[in-house]
């Protein structure tokens, strides 16, 4: 299962976080500890390490069973750090290659994802993730059908946009509410070809 996922920009500023399971302490200590781990290792080890010591942060399982260890995998690009907290029930190749589904995802949203496209629109961050992981499973990894339904959100989420607001500019006024009522460019050109016509 995958317990959690972060993005923190080389700082250990978070960026984009999700949890999958329940936290006994505060997020931030958990960012922090996760970043303290990676930004000390070295560029010539494996992407992938334990960390017996996130059993505190995470709950898991009953107190009586067995847990299994926790593992990090992260993989850096440029300023930004990708970050998958998992256990043994997961691959660590293909978490590695989740992780760059994630990131393709989000270049092919973002048109070159950086850090600030994180800051600004982080509601379509978290939607990417959703299309690939819910309630820590991974649900897809075809770039295409992840592409697709992401576009599809971002078409129903203008349509409804404009639907709501009838008075946005360029807007045809679709819906029950717009009826009868015109955006501000079409009562300003009604209102010049009326006076236009008034002259002649």
């Amino acid at each position: 299962m995958i317990h959690s996922v972060i993005i923190f920009n080389t700082s250990g500023v978070p960026r984009l976080t999700k949890f999958y399971s329940p936290i006994h302490k505060s997020p931030q200590a958990l960012v922090q500890r996760i970043y303290q781990l990676i930004s000390t290792r070295a560029t010539r080890l494996c992407n992938f390490l334990d960390a017996p010591e996130l059993e505190e942060f995470l709950a898991r399982g009953s107190a009586g069973e067995e847990q299994e260890k926790l593992r990090v995998v992260y993989r850096s690009y440029a300023t930004l750090h990708f970050v998958f907290v998992v256990d043994a029930s997961e691959s660590e190749l293909g978490i590695l290659d989740l992780i760059q589904v994630f990131v393709e995802s989000l270049d092919r949203a973002f048109e070159n994802v950086c850090e600030l496209d994180l800051v600004f629109h982080f509601d379509e961050a978290h939607h990417i993730l959703a299309e690939i992981i819910q309630g820590g499973i991974v649900l897809e990894t075809n770039l295409e059908e992840i592409d697709n339904c992401v576009q599809q959100a971002s078409q129903l989420r203008k349509q409804s946009f404009a639907s709501a607001n009838p008075l946005a500019l360029g807007g045809s006024g679709v819906g029950p509410r717009s009826a009868g009522l015109q955006t501000p460019l079409n009562w300003l050109t009604n209102k010049l070809t009326l006076a236009g016509g008034a002259r002649q």
